[in-house]
């Protein structure tokens, strides 16, 4: 049984998720647990969905059209963390203002979406950890 296709989004994930929390904690000089989660840098769900591309360019090859799957959900993703998301977090920030006086009001996050460098930081570190895993598995 293959299992490169399932090792490679959980491990991009476990070592993506360690990463951004020791980034984070560097720039607040403090431990950032309030900063796990959606955001920062690398872009989590821009390293998963390359590392799949990736995996799936270097075994399969680019005219595979698994490879061309994998390179249509990574442009959505990454438009998604850019723009999307970007935008629900410009709108929270608002709720935010706008509720502050309602005492009753839960603060909602602001930081959601992903800057350029926080996706390429994603993008490059999916390309690497699937070329990793296509070392250590090979062909399959």
């Amino acid at each position: 049984m293959d299992l490169a296709y399932l090792v490679t989004p959980l491990l991009t994930w476990l070592t993506v998720g360690p990463i951004k929390f020791l980034i984070n904690s560097a720039k607040a000089r403090k431990w950032a647990f309030n900063l796990v989660g959606n955001g920062g840098f690398p872009s989590n769900h821009s390293a998963v969905v390359s590392s799949m591309a990736t995996l799936i360019a270097l075994r399969e090859g680019i005219g595979h059209p698994a490879f061309g799957v994998a390179v249509t959900l990574c442009f959505i993703v990454v438009i998604d963390a850019n723009s999307l998301r970007q935008h629900v977090g410009k709108q929270a920030a608002a709720i935010n203002r706008i509720a502050k006086e309602d005492g009753g009001h839960t603060s909602l996050r602001e930081r959601m979406g992903h800057t350029v460098v926080e996706i390429i930081g994603g993008l490059a570190t999916g390309i690497a950890i699937g070329h990793l895993v296509y070392a250590l598995f090979g062909r399959g």
